[in-house]
This record gives C-alpha cells, sequence and structure tokens, in this order.
C-alpha cells in the first residue's frame, strides 16, 4: 500500500496556492466462476487500478480520474480536473474533509492468501457447490446457477487538508439459486455463504439454505387478501434495511428524499428497533478501516429505542447541516463522494425464528421479496411489493404462499415492529439480516 500513498502524495505535492486537492488511489483484483452442469460455463479474473482527483478552488470544485497510474496520467487528471473547476458552479459549502481525530481501527480484513488461491480451487468450490444441492433432495430438478466470486482492494486517499489514509480488505462467497419440481410445480431457491478466505465458505449450508427454500414452496398457492402479522425472513430484512438507511443519508435529506427529514429527536418506530451503521464491525461483509473521504470508519447509532438520533453525513452534507462528518463518505476512484449507510444492522432480540413463530400464532412468513426497491416511495413511505412466503398456522409454518403483495409505509412498519429475532446473518451487501415481527401488513392475494 505504501506504492498507492507515494503515488498520492506526489500528486497532491502539485498543488497550487489556494487550491483544495484530494487524490484517491485504487486498486483490486476480483474473480467470478459460474459452473452450469459440471462445467465452467464463464470465469473472469480482472485486475483494476485508478486515480480520481477533486480539486477546490474559489468555491468551485472539478474532478478527474483515470483507470491508470503511469505517471503522465496522474499530471493529466489533476490539469484536468483544474480545468473543470474552472466551469463548475460556486457553492458555498464545497470543501475536503478535515482530520477530526478519530483514530483509524485496525480491523483485519485483509487476507493474503486469497490472491495467491489458484483459479482450480474457485472452480472445483463452485463445482462442489453444484453437487451438494443436486444432492440435497430427490426433488431438485435444476441449477440456474452456482457462483463463486471473490475481491481484493487497496486505497489510499491523500489531500492537502492533512488526510493521508489507507486501507485494504478481502472477501469471497458462494451463491446458487435452484429449481425444484413436483409435477407440473416449480419452484426456485437460493443459498450462500460469504467469508474473507475460501475456508470460511460453508458449501453444505449455501447448497442446504437453497434446496429448502425452493423445495418448501412446492404447492404453493395464491392466499385471500387481509391484514396480516408478517415474519420477514433475515434476508428481505436486510433489504428492507437497505431501503431505510437510504432515507437516512444527509444527501437525501438535503435534497428534500427522505421521509424523516424533519424528524430528528422524535420517536419513528417501535421501542425494540435499534438500527447502527458500524462499518468497524469486521463480520459486516462492507467492513472497511475508512470512508470514501479517508476518514475513520466508526460507529453510529442512527434509531436507538424506536427514537431518530442522526443522518449519515460525508465532508459536504455536514457542513451543510451544520454538524460533523459521521464517515460515510461512499464512493470509488472514479467518482465524487456520496453519502450513504455502510453496514447496517439492528441491534438483535433473543428469540429464535421458530420462537418467533410461536408467538405470532396465525400469520405469514415473508421469504422472499421482488421488485422492493422500484416499490417504495422514500418520500412518502408508501410500500408495497411482491412476495412469496409461507402460511404461520398455530405457530407453526404451514401451507406455501405465492404471488401475493404487502403493502404498508415504512412509517407505518417500523411502528408495529413487535419483536426483533436473535438471528443475525451477515449478507453479501451493506446490511445484516434477522427475523423481523411486523403487526398490521396489507396482504394482497386472490
Amino acid at each position: 500500500m505504501s506504492e498507492l500513498l507515494d503515488i498520492a502524495d506526489r500528486v497532491v505535492a502539485l498543488a497550487r496556492p489556494g487550491e483544495e486537492v484530494e487524490v484517491v488511489v485504487g486498486r483490486s483484483t476480483s474473480t467470478e466462476v459460474r459452473v452450469y452442469e459440471g462445467a465452467v460455463e464463464e470465469f473472469s479474473s480482472a485486475t483494476s487500478a485508478g486515480i480520481g482527483v477533486r480539486v477546490v478552488a474559489g468555491h468551485r470544485q472539478g474532478f478527474a480520474h483515470a483507470g491508470s497510474l503511469d505517471d503522465d496520467v496522474l499530471a493529466e487528471t489533476l490539469a484536468e480536473a483544474r480545468d473543470n473547476a474552472t466551469f463548475a458552479t460556486e457553492d458555498e459549502w464545497l470543501g475536503l474533509a478535515e482530520p477530526d481525530g478519530v483514530p483509524v481501527p485496525d480491523l483485519d480484513l485483509y487476507r493474503e492468501g486469497l490472491a495467491e488461491v489458484p483459479a482450480e480451487a474457485k472452480i472445483d468450490l463452485a463445482m462442489a457447490l453444484e453437487r451438494a444441492v443436486r444432492a440435497a433432495d430427490p426433488r431438485i430438478s435444476g441449477i440456474d446457477a452456482a457462483d463463486f466470486a471473490d475481491g481484493i482492494s487497496e486505497g489510499a486517499v491523500v489531500t492537502t487538508t492533512g488526510i493521508r489514509s489507507v486501507s485494504r480488505d478481502a472477501n469471497c462467497y458462494l451463491s446458487v439459486s435452484c429449481l425444484a419440481s413436483d409435477g407440473d410445480d416449480t419452484q426456485t431457491g437460493f443459498g450462500f455463504s460469504v467469508g474473507r478466505t475460501l475456508e470460511e465458505l460453508d458449501v453444505d449450508a449455501a447448497a442446504g439454505d437453497a434446496a429448502m427454500r425452493a423445495t418448501r414452496l412446492l404447492g404453493a398457492t395464491k392466499p385471500a387478501s387481509g391484514r396480516v402479522t408478517v415474519v420477514l425472513d433475515p434476508y428481505v430484512t436486510a433489504q428492507f434495511l437497505g431501503i431505510i438507511g437510504s432515507t437516512l443519508s444527509g444527501e437525501a435529506v438535503l435534497k428534500g428524499r427522505s421521509l424523516f427529514a424533519d424528524r430528528l429527536g422524535e420517536e419513528v418506530a417501535a421501542s425494540s428497533i435499534t438500527l447502527i451503521d458500524d462499518p468497524t464491525n469486521p463480520l459486516a461483509y462492507t467492513a472497511s478501516e475508512t470512508d470514501g473521504e479517508g476518514l475513520a470508519s466508526r460507529r453510529n447509532v442512527l434509531i436507538e429505542g424506536g427514537r431518530l438520533e442522526k443522518f449519515v453525513h460525508n465532508a459536504y452534507t455536514a457542513r451543510r447541516s451544520g454538524t460533523t462528518s459521521t464517515g460515510n463518505a461512499v464512493r470509488g476512484f472514479a467518482s465524487t463522494p456520496g453519502a450513504g449507510c455502510r453496514a447496517l444492522s439492528l441491534v438483535p432480540g433473543t428469540a429464535t425464528q421458530e420462537e418467533l413463530l410461536t408467538q405470532v400464532g396465525e400469520g405469514v412468513l415473508v421469504s422472499s421479496v421482488s421488485g422492493l426497491h422500484s416499490g417504495v416511495n422514500p418520500v412518502s413511505g408508501d410500500f408495497s411489493t411482491g412476495a412469496q412466503g409461507l402460511r404461520i398456522t398455530g405457530g407453526e409454518l404451514g401451507a406455501p404462499l405465492r404471488e401475493f403483495t404487502i403493502a404498508s409505509t415504512l412509517q407505518r412498519m417500523l411502528a408495529e415492529v413487535a419483536a426483533v429475532g436473535g438471528d443475525l446473518e451477515w449478507l453479501p451487501m451493506r446490511a445484516a439480516g434477522l427475523s423481523l415481527v411486523v403487526h398490521d401488513v396489507t396482504l394482497s392475494g386472490s
């Protein structure tokens, strides 16, 4: 990583009087494998490196990036950023992040050995996953995709305002989608496993989850419409939290795209809800030691006991909002920083999903949703999405259900949370999942 710091240092040293200059240098390698019927269907291995330069002068900002770290390209990128600044609109809030005294955590996210794993081992793992799914249940009739993917990245941020930071991480995952058939009825299921080394990946767990999700939906029927209590599967909860997190961005607030814009300090959820954004948790798939502006990652409590405590900010949104950055700049070297949640999770309860089902008695387990993002209005909070799952009868899972819609508002769903499960799962996304019980949801079926 010292090489990346040296590159950034050289470019920042070229800053002119009156300029603020930020240099972001990144380098990454990734592998993706897909197998189908015992053969490699797709294989890709890619390496990328590049630089992004931001120049702020006279309340104007210019940005340029390049996918090369050659010396002549570095100078050209700085010159282009300077030129772009001359055409930009003045904005009194523009400026780079400044050191805030928060120490950079040592998270041990990098695994040297992942870069040394031969391609054959990655292919073998994907093939083992496909075989395991087929062997999990005789009703498995096909595999849509059995995938392995990994990524190793490192980056450096140096600015004229005094930031000089580096970070690196590695991760990998397995994922599979399968078909289960019984006569003319066919259903799909998915499973995955995440880790930072191949040894942390669990083929049997991913395969078993996919087979279970597909086979338990065989014979699904369309339910009658009504108002029900739902239990959100951890994967569904993670997607739901992603939607909530997007409305808690300082950028969304400033743009008038957040239903929580004027509600800081108010009760916005049930008292059982404490929502945290914590990229310093090494269990999080998106954990990182620094944010996109080089500030230290930190744990931010956004909703505590149902009360809205904080929005997440980068340097710009914080300055405009009269507060300080929460270490939530999100970007790559090819873009200017936005502001967003980085590793969301709810503080879990203690109950297992089975115990929650017993408490609910009658309702619906929502095992998957479709079209979630297009079905949510972040300003009004209106929420509607297609779903499938299983009936909860007598506190146990019953008949499978398909082709129904669940609808409410984000505000109402947060307020109607009746229980938070203890089955926290870290998933290959920016939010962790757990089982979540929500009362009074409209179910539209037949």
